[in-house]
């Protein structure tokens, strides 16, 4: 007996704080998938990292060793302060004619702080630009988020909720599936769109990537991660590209529509039936656990669905009236199923 119920009370238990331990386990998953990706980069880039870094040191070696005339310590001011300005965007080579602060450059680059993508290739120089800076992103950035949620809002209108209505009325077919159906088939559409296409056509356009360096900086664009390690455009060959300016407003059209596209699909995705089951694991959402005011409001609305149409009520209580037809007919039958009785104060038909 006692056994029974210690078991009772632990199932009650665990059934009370279901959702707390979801999260609990939630929170644990997420950090092991935190360190299990940093022990894997670790493992993969490390030793790349140690032999660029043997290259190098025998680069600089070979070049003091051939040009005895340049000391150590100025060939280091020299490649320091060459990274310094790399940092800012700016190069060092001789063939580079390219600018980082004309109109078009400094459309993408609005587009890339606004969006938080930030490839950190061009930053602000002077002060007052960082200034600036901070102050266009404290308005622009919730201006631009406010400005997505609205486009794809209307979006999904478009591609997804009438589309799903429309074949769960023509085909009778459960709601929930086709619209697992539907995210399915719109992701394949929007990564092909978005991510294959255009990974091909920078493979043709740039000519140091390949096919999976194209891949690799459209999905760190579009993801808005934006590691700047891969940027198009910042070729120093004229020949790759005689039309800088026009390639560089092409690629900040095809950035801020390919990002409406992936935040179209990711909320497709996140309006599942079954994505909303998954995320009720990890919260509680019974009336005891909220707010009074909250309680209160869905204590009303229940008393109010249990309740029936106040007319109802009305019309029973109120008599009913009868229709002049039915009053008519009533008169008719009183007058010939009562004989007429002489009114008092006659005889025999007539007044005294």
């Amino acid at each position: 007996m006692a056994h029974g119920y210690t078991q009772t009370l632990c199932v009650r238990f665990m059934e009370r704080h279901l959702s707390t331990f979801s999260f609990a386990l939630l929170v644990v998953g997420y950090i092991l998938y935190l360190l299990i990706g940093a022990g894997i980069f670790s493992a993969i880039e490390l030793p790349y990292e140690q032999e660029l870094r043997q290259e190098l040191a025998v680069a600089r070696q070979d070049f003091l060793s051939n040009n005895t005339c340049v000391s150590d310590a100025r060939l280091e001011e020299l490649l320091v302060r060459a990274l310094e300005a790399n940092n800012y965007g700016v190069s060092v080579l001789g063939n580079d004619t390219s600018r980082n602060w004309d109109f078009v450059s400094s459309l993408f680059f609005t587009s890339t702080v606004l969006t938080t993508t930030g490839y950190g290739h061009t930053v602000p120089l002077s002060d007052e630009g960082k200034a600036f800076c901070i102050f266009y992103s404290l308005f622009g950035i919730p201006v631009t988020l406010f400005f997505l949620s609205v486009l794809v809002e209307r979006i999904m209108v478009l591609i997804t909720r009438r589309p799903v209505a429309y074949f769960h009325r023509r085909w009778a077919m459960s709601k929930s599936k086709l619209a697992a159906i539907h995210a399915t088939c719109l992701g394949i559409i929007v990564v092909l769109l978005i991510l294959i296409i255009p990974a091909w056509i920078f493979t043709s356009m740039e000519k140091d990537w390949d096919f999976l360096e194209s891949l690799y900086f459209c999905f760190i664009s579009l993801t808005t991660i934006g590691l700047g390690d891969y940027v198009p455009g910042e070729t120093h060959s004229k020949q790759d590209h005689p039309h800088p300016h026009l390639y560089r407003l092409a690629i900040t059209v095809y950035l801020l529509l390919g990002l409406v596209f992936v935040l179209v699909v990711l909320e497709t995705c996140c309006e599942l039936p079954q994505m909303r089951r998954l995320r009720q694991r990890f919260y509680k959402e019974k009336v005891r656990d909220l707010d009074s005011e909250t309680t209160n409001i869905i204590d009303r609305d229940q008393m109010n669905e249990q309740l029936t149409d106040p007319s109802d009520h009305m019309t029973d209580q109120l008599p009913v009236i009868p229709s002049v037809s039915e009053q008519a007919e009533s008169l008719r039958q009183d007058s010939n199923s009562e004989p007429y009785t002489p009114a008092s104060g006659s005889v025999n038909g007539k007044l005294r």
